[in-house]
C-alpha cells in the first residue's frame, strides 16, 4: 500500500482475532440484598381437631354446621352487590393507553386518540413543553396515559431520547417533571480482521459499523479503503457506551481508539476524552496531523460523494459532508477567513459562507440561527461560533451540512488541511497519551477474556 504520508515509528502488539470485552467506567452502587428465611416445613402433618365447625377428611358442610346456620352480620361491614363488585373490578383493571410517535403525529392528535378532552390535551401539552421542547417531537417517541379506577387520566408519560421521561400528573393542579434515568459509562473494546469492506468487518464483529463512517472521516485522505485494504488487515477499536440500569443502550458509542494495520505501517487514531470529536492521527507511533469537525461532539452522518439523496431517493453527487447534531448546537468557522455571503440558499436553508483567500470558501448549511451581529465583511477566527445547527432546507433531521469549494468545485472537505493540522500539539503529550491508550485497549479487552 501506498501512503500518502511516511513517518518511520512503533507499532502496537494485537490480541486475539475477533475477541472483543468491556468494563464499567462508572456504575451507581446497586442496593444491598435483603434476604429473608422461609418458615421451616414441620416434620410431621398436625393431628385433625376433632370439634364441631372444623371439616376434616370425609365431611361436607352439611354435617358439620347444624341445621338454619347463618353466619354472623359483623357491624359496620356491608356485602357488595354483584353488579357493584364488577363495577369495582372493571375499574380497577383499566390498563394505560400507549402510542409511538408515527410520520405526521402531532401530540394533540395523540392524545385525542386516549379519549383526552380539548381543555385537558392543551393543559397537558402546555405542562409537557415547559419540559421539553415539543417540537423536537419525532417518530419513535412514546407517549402513555395512566388512569384512575374512575377511568379519568391521572399521568401522562412522554419518553423520548437516551431514556429520558417526561410526566405530568393530573392531580387537582397539572403539573410536569423530567426524569432522567441513573446511567454508567462502559468502555468496550473489539478486534477484527477486516475482509471486506469495513462496515461489514464491523459488523460481523459485533463492533458498531457506524464507526466506518467515522474512520472514513478521518483516514480518507490517507487511506482508500477500496483499493488499499487486500483483506486481512488487523482492526482494533476501543469505544465508550452509555448504559441503564437494565443494560439497556443509550446514545451514540463514541470511539476513544482505533488502530488499522496496512503491511508495514500502522495507522491510529485518539479521540479527545472531551467528546469534542478532536482527534490525533498517528503514523507509526509519530504524530501525522490532528483533526477538528465544525460542530464538537457531533457525529458523521454522510460522507462526500455519490449517495442515494434521503428525500427525492435518486443517486446524487453530495457536495460536502453532514455532521448529525442536535438542534441549537453551535457551529464554528474551521479555519480563519472573511463572511462573503448570509442568507437562504433553495436545498441548504439558511446558509453562512466564509471566504478563506480568494479561491477557497466554507459553506455552513441547514442552519437554525446565524450569530447575532455576523455581517457580510466580518472577519471571523476559526473556532469562532457563526450560528446553530438547524434543519432547514432540504433536510430530514437537524444536522449541518459543510462543504469547501476551491475555484467553485466542491472538494471533499475531509482530506483539506483546513482540518488537518498539528500545529500547537505537544509532540512529547501526544506520544504519552498514545502509549496510554494503547495499554488501556489491551486491558479492555484481556478483561473478560
Amino acid at each position: 500500500m501506498k501512503l500518502r504520508h511516511i513517518v518511520l515509528g512503533t507499532t502496537v502488539a494485537a490480541a486475539a482475532v475477533g475477541t472483543m470485552a468491556s468494563r464499567t467506567l462508572f456504575m451507581e452502587a446497586p442496593p444491598e440484598n435483603i434476604v429473608s428465611e422461609a418458615p421451616m416445613a414441620p416434620t410431621s402433618p398436625p393431628e385433625p381437631l376433632d370439634w364441631p365447625g372444623v371439616i376434616t377428611s370425609g365431611d361436607t358442610m352439611s354435617n358439620v354446621l347444624p341445621a338454619g346456620f347463618q353466619p354472623p352480620k359483623l357491624p359496620g361491614q356491608e356485602r357488595a352487590e354483584p353488579d357493584d363488585l364488577t363495577a369495582l373490578v372493571q375499574a380497577l383493571a383499566v390498563p394505560p393507553w400507549k402510542a409511538t410517535v408515527e410520520s405526521g403525529d402531532t401530540l394533540d392528535v395523540l392524545l385525542s386518540r386516549a379519549d383526552m378532552g380539548a381543555q385537558t390535551r392543551a393543559e397537558v401539552a402546555l405542562a409537557l413543553a415547559v419540559e421539553y421542547d415539543l417540537r423536537r417531537l419525532r417518530p419513535g417517541h412514546r407517549l402513555s396515559v395512566g388512569y384512575r379506577r374512575d377511568g379519568t387520566p391521572s399521568v401522562v408519560t412522554l419518553a423520548v431520547d437516551d431514556g429520558v421521561r417526561i410526566e405530568v400528573t393530573l392531580d387537582g393542579t397539572i403539573a410536569g417533571r423530567t426524569v432522567t434515568p441513573s446511567a454508567s459509562t462502559i468502555e468496550r473494546a473489539g478486534q477484527l480482521q477486516v475482509n471486506g469492506s469495513i462496515y461489514a468487518s464491523l459488523d460481523r464483529a459485533g463492533v458498531p459499523a457506524r464507526f466506518a463512517v467515522d474512520l472514513a472521516q478521518i483516514l480518507g485522505d490517507t487511506v482508500d479503503f477500496r483499493r488499499d485494504l487486500q483483506g486481512g488487515e488487523s482492526l482494533n477499536i476501543l469505544w465508550r457506551q452509555t448504559v441503564l440500569p437494565d443494560g439497556s443502550e443509550i446514545g451514540q458509542p463514541l470511539m476513544s481508539y482505533a488502530a488499522l494495520d496496512l503491511e508495514d505501517d500502522q495507522l491510529e487514531i485518539v479521540w479527545a476524552d472531551e467528546d469534542s470529536g478532536r482527534a490525533t492521527v498517528y503514523l507509526n507511533g509519530e504524530i501525522l496531523r490532528t483533526v477538528a469537525p465544525p460542530v464538537e461532539g457531533a457525529r458523521l452522518s454522510s460522507v462526500f460523494g455519490q449517495r442515494k439523496h434521503p428525500i427525492y431517493g435518486n443517486m446524487r453527487m453530495h457536495t460536502g459532508v453532514d455532521y448529525a447534531a442536535a438542534a441549537g448546537t453551535p457551529i464554528a468557522a474551521t479555519a480563519p477567513g472573511r463572511i462573503s455571503f448570509i442568507g437562504w440558499r433553495s436545498g441548504y436553508g439558511r446558509v453562512v459562507e466564509i471566504a478563506h483567500g480568494s479561491d477557497t470558501m466554507t459553506r455552513y448549511a441547514h442552519m437554525s440561527a446565524v450569530a447575532k451581529a455576523l455581517a457580510v465583511g466580518n472577519r471571523v477566527l476559526a473556532g469562532e461560533v457563526i450560528g446553530e445547527v438547524g434543519e432547514t432546507g432540504t433536510a430530514t433531521a437537524p444536522n449541518l451540512h459543510y462543504e469547501v469549494r476551491v475555484d467553485g468545485r466542491p472538494i471533499d472537505p475531509l482530506g483539506e488541511k483546513l482540518l488537518a493540522s498539528a500545529e500547537n500539539l505537544d509532540a512529547a503529550d501526544a506520544t504519552e497519551i498514545l502509549a496510554e491508550t494503547r495499554t488501556r485497549f489491551v486491558a479492555v479487552l484481556r478483561e473478560d477474556t
